[in-house]
């Protein structure tokens, strides 16, 4: 896996609508991990991607009312088996964070890349989604001079009122350990 023009090589593309130019495109200076399940609890199907780039359906799940309309997305999804899929890319602004702070910095999105993992805050993640977070995190800190492995942070330490993911099940030490090897 490379970043080839902002864009993963080896990987799924599906392209959203949902992002903007930054507004400094060299500040990429912070990596955000949620989690997403569509519905809730149930993974590996097409619902995320539809959500991403507004083809949700309210009629597909009751849990769809009040989300369909909903215009985000993230740069990265790592399903529970690994795959990786991009929507946005590292060079633009995916609509992942909504009203957040970082050290002082609001609005996240203007210089962060958000990684949605498949997954529940209160069901443990994969191997394999370690594994390749790992891998991504270790790409993109070698590609973009401002991220280190210190600029990483949960949804939930940016939107502390709102957010709550990636959640408990997510084993921060594991990461550090990964990314230190």
């Amino acid at each position: 896996m490379q970043i080839q023009q902002h864009w993963l090589t080896e990987t799924q593309h599906i392209p959203s609508p949902n992002y903007s130019l930054r507004p400094d495109p060299n500040d990429i200076s912070l990596i955000v991990l949620h989690c997403i399940s569509l519905p809730v609890g149930k993974f590996c199907g097409e619902y995320i991607s539809q959500l991403f780039c507004n083809q949700l359906s309210a009629q597909a799940d009751p849990s769809f009312i009040t989300i369909h309309k909903l215009q985000v997305s993230a740069h990265i999804l790592i399903r529970r088996t690994g795959e990786i899929i991009q929507y946005v890319g590292f060079n633009h602004r995916a609509w992942h964070a909504g009203v957040s702070e970082y050290q002082g910095r609001t609005a996240c999105n203007d210089f962060s890349i958000g990684i949605e993992l498949e997954g529940e805050e209160t069901i443990a993640y994969t191997d394999v989604q370690y594994q390749q977070l790992t891998q991504l995190v270790k790409l993109l800190c070698a590609t973009y001079s401002q991220l280190n492995l210190h600029t990483i942070t949960g949804h939930s330490d940016i939107a502390p009122k709102r957010k709550t993911d990636p959640g408990a099940s997510f084993c921060w030490r594991r990461l550090q350990d990964a990314l230190n090897t």
